[in-house]
């Protein structure tokens, strides 16, 4: 299984030992063992969901500085549409535009441009009727991840386009370097303004592709107050803008579905709904449906765990960006021909992740399944997290692979310190006689 860079981390110092992320890993990554929170780097998908929960905040995610860009002698922002939630009292995403170059980048190019170019590539695939249905967008990478460690009989179902991000770091080192000639694509540094930790995880270890044409991520949270101070002091200018409306409404949840112009789409945010929905499509319940978006945060990109404002508010911004832009009638989408130009589909497969797997001998595995039913039925049940293991069945299984014994869980060590007064009072008792 490929090594992957995680951009959530344990900073332990900070721990106390509370079971808060523990029972909201959507993917029981999470054991507390000695009082402190461990994150088991196999299972993480970096969904955030922990760090959003954390009250010591000692779930922290990676990211690049913003003095990371001074390594590239040209620097191209690509901020995320959920960015341009952010600033409520902005009239255009211009003036964002304009306060990112006022920050030291050379250009900025819009990811929603790359939405826009992968919105045509879903609609194109969806002409494809021997995909099987529902076809699941590819979009959220913490989703992807999330597929392949609980629901690796989906992959077939993921749509094979790229991440916007992933296509607009490509088209726009491609129009830097045609516009200025002589500069060579090394010497082009882009830089994602994220909202989420996954996102700086899919640059890392990419996804569908084995090198990201992203060179970096800067968290919002890091760049927001210097760029509020300089978007609300730019002007309003509209030639700067180049997505359409379509593009920009995939900062927040159905976005995404409202680009591909389908009537017969699903858009779910929160990972725990998403686990909900990906449960359906697996049991063959909404097979129906033409597309799945799926996003782990609540909202969409506008709840991710590195963004500053309320999410609903920044909904709420992004929904009205998008209705003026759509009032001005900015619904052009771009040239077919832009599918050619750039990567926009995948060229490499996603592989499941097999770390739920007991054994890779079938029939070891089969034997320590049994001994976790087993364990299982010994145990009372409580899902209580004081074991250090997220429910009763993780701890049967932490038992299993030998990292639990059996006298951890305190009930269990109650009921046999229990009998073991007993027996010693009866003893007392017989020794008098």
């Amino acid at each position: 299984m490929q090594q992957r860079y995680h951009s959530v981390y344990l900073d332990k110092d900070r721990c106390k030992g509370c079971t808060n992320c523990l029972k909201r890993c959507p993917t029981e990554a999470i054991r507390v063992r000695q009082g402190r929170a461990r994150i088991i780097a196999e299972r993480c998908i970096d969904c955030g969901e922990c760090i959003r929960v954390c009250s010591y905040h000692a779930k922290i995610a990676r990211t690049d500085p913003l003095s990371s860009i001074s390594a590239f002698q040209y620097k191209i922002a690509l901020p995320a549409p959920s960015l341009f939630g952010q600033y409520k009292g902005i009239q255009s995403i211009s003036q964002v535009i304009y306060g990112l170059k006022q920050m030291g980048f050379d250009e900025v190019f819009e990811v929603a441009r790359g939405a826009d170019i992968a919105s045509m590539a879903i609609r194109e695939r969806l002409k494809d009727k021997t995909l099987p249905r529902p076809v699941i967008s590819a979009a959220c990478p913490a989703v992807v991840r999330l597929i392949q460690v609980r629901f690796p009989d989906l992959i077939d179902h993921l749509i094979d386009v790229r991440q916007p991000i992933e296509i607009a770091a490509s088209l726009a080192k491609k129009e830097f370097c045609e516009k200025h000639k002589g500069v060579l694509p090394a010497e082009v540094g882009c830089f994602f303004i994220t909202p989420c930790a996954a996102k700086m995880t899919a640059i890392r270890t990419p996804i569908g592709h084995t090198k990201s044409a992203v060179d970096g991520a800067i968290s919002m949270l890091e760049i927001y107050g210097l760029l509020s101070s300089q978007a609300k002091k730019a002007p309003v200018d509209e030639s700067l803008v180049e997505s359409t409306a379509f593009g920009l409404g995939w900062g927040r949840s159905g976005g995404e579905s409202k680009s591909i112009f389908s009537d017969n789409a699903l858009a779910v945010d929160g990972i725990e709904n998403v686990i909900h929905v990906l449960e359906d499509v697996e049991n063959n319940k909404l097979r129906s449906l033409e597309f799945v978006e799926g996003n782990a945060c609540t909202g969409g990109c506008v709840g991710g765990p590195l963004c500053f404002e309320n999410p609903y508010i920044a909904r709420n911004a992004i929904r009205k960006l998008v209705e003026n832009r759509i009032a001005q009638g900015d619904v052009k989408p771009p040239d077919e021909k832009i599918l050619d130009e750039v990567p926009v589909y995948m060229d490499a497969p996603i592989l499941p992740n097999s770390v739920m797997q007991l054994d890779e001998d079938m029939l070891e595995a089969m034997r320590k399944m049994e001994e976790m039913e087993n364990i299982t039925k010994e145990l009372p049940g409580y899902d209580c997290g004081s074991c250090g293991s997220p429910t009763c069945r993780t701890f049967a299984e932490d038992i299993v692979r030998g990292f639990a014994r059996e006298m951890d869980c305190i009930h269990k060590m109650k009921k046999q310190l229990s009998v073991m007064a007993q027996q010693m009072v009866e003893l007392a008792q017989s020794e008098r006689e």
